[in-house]
């Protein structure tokens, strides 16, 4: 089938969509909760994914397809080889690429429509409020402890909603944070553990397919938040069990003494952890 490009449909509700558009997003503007208004607000989203390896691969390949209109993507490493066991964005042929180069090439071309703005660098107290500022959602894709508790008090601080997931072996997490409307990372894990404490995946290994189920998790938050949506996981931690094929929910309360989002937070300016 050839499109006649850059024709477009004009339409009284203001939306304007190409005739690509309307056969690309069918699917989601047939839907009653999303329709043209909120296919349009999926157009005009613009989410920062930090990382983007096995979590942020399946979250920034599903938002290039949903439409999301600006993607920016933030990471420092290059492909390896061991990264492909998970990593969906990138292939054999990327070995020693940088990754957002690698990711960037896949999803313009899932998805023209999509901006994908690439940050080579690594996310850090000295540069993330100038990154963030321009995003609506700040999703986590990150692999360490530091950068993860740094983007919650950044979050925190501007008011950025903030969805976190994690994996580790056969288990995975998922929670978001709306800042004044539930608790933050720090509520459940107010510090940081204890460098060497807790083993990383390629210290302890991870299942490559809990990736891609913890990341559309935290992809299809996104995509109820741009459309104001459905029961985000604000306040209710999600856990999934592989092995058991079980997911359990705990429920988690803003803590009022919490650091960051506290009654009388502490911590007032970022710092490196």
């Amino acid at each position: 089938m050839k499109f006649r490009q850059g024709k477009r449909h004009e339409r009284n509700d203001g939306m304007n969509f190409t005739e690509e558009q309307i056969i690309r997003y069918s699917r989601h503007i047939i839907l009653p909760e999303v329709g043209g208004e909120g296919q349009q607000k999926i157009l005009e989203g613009k989410v920062l994914i930090i990382g983007t390896g096995g979590l942020g691969s399946p979250v920034a390949f599903y938002l290039a397809a949903a439409g999301v209109g600006t993607l920016g993507i933030i990471d420092d490493d290059v492909v390896d080889l061991s990264n492909l066991q998970r990593q969906i964005l990138h292939s054999t042929k990327d070995i020693g690429r940088p990754k957002v180069e690698s990711a960037r090439e896949k999803l313009v071309a899932l998805n023209p429509d999509c901006k994908v703005v690439v940050y080579k660098e690594r996310l850090m107290a000295h540069n993330i409020m100038e990154i963030i500022k321009d995003y609506d959602v700040v999703v986590d894709g990150t692999d360490n402890f530091s950068t993860r508790f740094v983007t919650n008090d950044a979050c925190v601080m501007a008011g950025k909603p903030f969805i976190h997931g994690g994996i580790l072996r056969f288990t995975g997490q998922a929670l978001t944070v709306i800042p004044g409307e539930g608790p933050c990372f720090r509520c459940i894990f107010q510090e940081p553990p204890p460098p060497g404490s807790v083993p990383t995946c390629s210290q302890a290994g991870v299942l490559g397919v809990l990736a891609g189920t913890i990341g559309l998790i935290q992809a299809t938050e996104v995509l109820k938040y741009l459309l104001g949506k459905g029961d985000l996981l604000i306040g209710r931690l999600m856990m999934y069990d592989a092995l058991a094929m079980k997911f359990r929910e705990v429920t988690v309360k803003k803590n009022p003494n919490c650091p960051v989002c506290g009654e009388n937070p502490t911590i007032k300016e970022l710092k490196k952890i």
